[in-house]
């Protein structure tokens, strides 16, 4: 359950909100020596300003490559290169944009939900199948159960906190 909410929230550090997140280039690789490297092993990435990010490879001559492959990818947003460092400037989301990114959110939020469901049956499942086996006793089952209950409530609550303040962050102007 615990991996299910690290998971949304890396999958939340992806999502452009307005502001620059050094996250956003998470997903790029470069082709570097014939291999493709993640962008953030080959580059140091800064943030100067509020919706800037700055990318600072270490290895001068392969600048060309990293400008190409953050063209290529999804991100949307056209890298300004100075012959030293590539400058990313995060546009300002509109209304509607803001608007359909929170329901991404939401979908997120209820697949990681799902995932702790998930787990919460799958662990339900393994308690009966230990008494079944005569394991465990009915008291052990009844506690064990309880307590995977509160975990799993405790679980989707901060799930639920996470998504809130992602909203709040993309909805906020």
């Amino acid at each position: 359950m615990k991996k299910a909410e690290e998971s949304l929230q890396r999958e939340f550090g992806q999502v452009r909100a307005g502001r620059a997140n050094a996250s956003l280039l998470d997903r790029i690789s470069v082709m570097y020596y014939g291999a493709p490297t993640p962008l953030n092993q080959m580059a140091s990435i800064t943030i100067p300003e509020a919706r800037v990010l700055m990318v600072t490879p270490f290895d001068k001559s392969i600048i060309g490559d990293v400008e190409k492959a953050i063209l290529a990818s999804d991100l949307g947003i056209s890298p300004a290169n100075d012959g030293n460092v590539i400058r990313l400037v995060i546009p300002q989301l509109t209304e509607d944009r803001r608007k359909e990114l929170a329901k991404e959110v939401k979908k997120m939020a209820e697949n990681a939900k799902i995932v702790v469901r998930n787990e919460r049956r799958d662990a339900m499942d393994n308690i009966k199948k230990q008494k079944s086996n005569n394991e465990i006793t009915e008291d052990d089952q009844r506690d064990l159960e309880k307590e995977i209950q509160v975990i799993t409530d405790n679980s989707i609550k901060n799930i639920d906190d996470l998504t809130a303040i992602k909203e709040k962050e993309l909805l906020e102007v």
